[in-house]
């Protein structure tokens, strides 16, 4: 996923793995101190972390870390246990908002960077905010 203006991968553009590295361990503490978002996850949150990390990686144009070690990504399906709303998704965009301005990255990579996760947050929505409060 070369980007047109520069030639690079934006994964090349922002730092690598080094800046991928810092933007997973600005964003985590974020999600799990979200009332909404952090109940989803493990209380150990590492092996997610890392998964995060593989996958950023891979998904912003550097080396297919998630695939050679999970097959590939399948996001969605891999999310359908855990109820996602759009509230959710926006919410889950904002952590990654804050996170991404924290770490210093310019802010034309920032708007690149979140309007690349956008589409796939929604994506990830199965459940309506009506059915998640049946659930309670």
């Amino acid at each position: 996923m070369a980007d047109k203006q520069t030639g690079g991968t934006i994964y090349e553009m922002i730092g690598g793995e080094k800046t991928i590295r810092k933007l997973v361990e600005a964003f985590y503490p974020k999600v799990i101190a979200h009332p909404n978002l952090g109940p989803l996850f493990p209380e150990d949150i590492a092996p997610v972390m890392e998964k995060q990390f593989m996958f950023l990686t891979q998904f912003f144009g550097g080396p297919a870390l998630y695939t050679m070690r999970f097959g590939p990504p399948m996001m969605r399906a891999r999310h359908l246990p855990v109820p996602i709303t759009r509230e959710r998704a926006a919410e889950w965009l904002g952590c990654m908002k804050e996170a991404l301005s924290e770490i210093g990255l310019p802010e034309f990579w920032q708007r690149v960077m979140l309007e690349r996760l956008t589409g796939p947050a929604y994506h990830f929505v199965n459940t309506e905010a009506e059915q998640e409060k049946t659930r309670e």
